[in-house]
């Protein structure tokens, strides 16, 4: 089977398509035939291995798993003897964990994996671009800040995975929504329903006299500090790329009615992981939430996937398809 490689840290160039051995699956996993993945900018970190301290999970002077990619979307095509939960030429979608591998054209996983049957109205590609997006959206707007209706709620990068997904569902629990993104993406993201969007080349929000319930970073541009003035008394700041410091999570918890709140959504026990797919899956079905495509590469030019990413102008989401069928 094709795959890219990555045996070493660096630019994207690292990156190398090869031919590999086909994995066989084992009495409890499931082979996926992959028909798409994704490219995020939380995933460049496994190519290029910075910041350094996550070198502790990757490998310290090199990858230890050299086919990269955790988000996924295909049909599983063989079934280990001791499998229950699935059954061949069904899709799916979903995380491979710490395992990675999704940037190949086939992946083995447990069935007890962060994977389910995909949306029934999403193609492989929307559905493998989701995944990042909605399951990060939910657990910091949903689990950790708790959202209400009525809220008002300021997302932070507005027009990036993680923060199309957040804006549409922040308006499904009836918040108003405040949408910060360059002037190029406001039409995209009042598309999305937020109801007012700051163009933060023109404007800083911090500087407006507008307090909100929640605040999201959904990129790391803006700490706790800069933001506490704009939160309500018993605002949260809400921090998807680890800018705010766990000093920053300590004092907020020791001396403070605002919360600062810091967490690692793939970090998660994989059930934790699963309900909320589930739940992800019945939001995408009921038309509440959908993916923003903005590029599609074919797996030959994961190179170039990476290198568009890694300019920080992506409009949602980037994919990988192997196939036609994406």
């Amino acid at each position: 089977m094709k795959a890219i490689i990555c045996t070493k840290y660096g630019a994207p160039d690292v990156l190398q398509i090869q031919e590999v051995e086909k994995p066989v699956p084992e009495d409890n996993e499931i082979l996926i035939k992959v028909h798409a993945a994704a490219v995020t900018t939380a995933g460049l970190i496994g190519r290029k291995g910075v910041p350094i301290f996550t070198r502790l999970f990757s490998g310290l002077t090199k990858p230890k798993k050299n086919i990269l990619g955790m988000e996924l979307a295909g049909e599983v095509e063989a079934i280990g003897k001791h499998v229950k939960l699935f059954k061949e030429g069904e899709q799916i979608f979903g995380l491979t964990g710490m395992t990675l591998g999704a940037h190949a054209e086939y992946k083995c996983l447990s069935e007890d994996a962060a994977v389910i049957k995909k949306p029934s109205n999403m193609t492989c590609g929307e559905s493998a671009a989701i995944i990042e997006g909605g399951l990060t959206a939910l657990n910091f707007l949903k689990n950790k800040g708790k959202i209400q209706h009525g809220q008002k709620v300021l997302i932070y990068g507005a027009s990036g995975s993680v923060g199309t997904a957040s804006i549409q569902i922040a308006k499904y629990f009836g918040a108003e929504v405040t949408g910060v993104c360059s002037s190029v993406n406001i039409e995209m993201v009042k598309s999305l329903g937020a109801d007012i969007v700051i163009d933060y080349t023109k404007e800083d929000f911090t500087q407006k006299g507008q307090t909100y319930d929640i605040i999201f970073d959904t990129v790391g541009k803006r700490s706790f500090p800069l933001c506490k003035d704009s939160l309500k008394p018993k605002g949260i700041y809400l921090d998807a790329a680890g800018l705010s410091t766990v000093f920053h999570m300590l004092w907020t918890s020791l001396f403070s009615r605002k919360k600062a709140i810091l967490t690692a959504t793939y970090m998660r026990p994989t059930m934790v992981i699963k309900q909320d797919l589930i739940t992800l899956k019945e939001l995408v079905e009921a038309g509440v939430i959908k993916p923003v495509i903005d590029k599609r590469y074919p797996l030959e030019q994961t190179v170039e996937a990476h290198r568009y990413v890694e300019t920080g102008h992506k409009k949602g989401n980037v994919i990988i398809s192997m196939d036609d069928k994406t």
